[in-house]
């Protein structure tokens, strides 16, 4: 199952921590995309924040009941069309997938001023379990080439942690430059 990640390092609800501390830095009441929103964990806290978010996943059943100011759409970004063609949004959240295609296409689809905020899984996390596969693990450096040229980083992390769970992660927080 290509990009899809069943483990994650926070936890099935609780939000990640890179997410809740960059979501200060998105406009306030902008458009926000969560991508791979899985239970919506970030969609909800986003919704929560004041955004008008989208949240796109292509199996929606582990979201429940979707605040307001959440859009849900069921779609198979991997194999599909992008459904948000010319859309532009204040921000982009992923965390815990992986589908290398889609990242350029991520980066288009930022406003100027807009924030990715980005968190999966890296090369070295097979010594902690799933995902192990290394479809599924960013190679050192590969979420900074990714945005090179395009976002200005605010800040970027490739490491370890302990909590939740020990994994190796990456992280990036980019802006579109106005």
């Amino acid at each position: 199952m290509a990009g899809v990640m069943n483990a994650t390092p926070h936890g099935p609800t609780e939000p990640s921590h890179w997410v809740a501390r960059w979501a200060t830095m998105i406009r306030p009441g902008g458009a926000v995309l969560d991508v791979a929103a899985g239970g919506g964990r970030h969609a909800k806290l986003l919704a929560k924040m004041g955004f008008e978010v989208d949240a796109i996943d292509r199996d929606l059943s582990a979201f429940g009941e979707a605040p307001p100011n959440v859009t849900l759409a069921k779609a198979d970004i991997e194999a599909g069309a992008w459904p948000y063609e010319g859309r532009r949004f204040d921000a982009i959240v992923v965390t815990n997938y992986l589908h290398r295609p889609l990242l350029p296409r991520l980066v288009q689809s930022l406003e100027p001023g807009g924030l990715l905020v980005y968190e999966t899984f890296a090369q070295g996390n097979e010594r902690f379990g799933k995902p192990s596969n290394p479809d599924f693990l960013l190679a050192p450096g590969e979420l900074l080439e990714a945005v090179r040229g395009h976002l200005r980083v605010l800040a970027y992390e490739d490491l370890v942690v302990d909590e939740p769970r020990p994994a190796a992660l990456q992280r990036i927080a980019a802006r579109r430059e106005r």
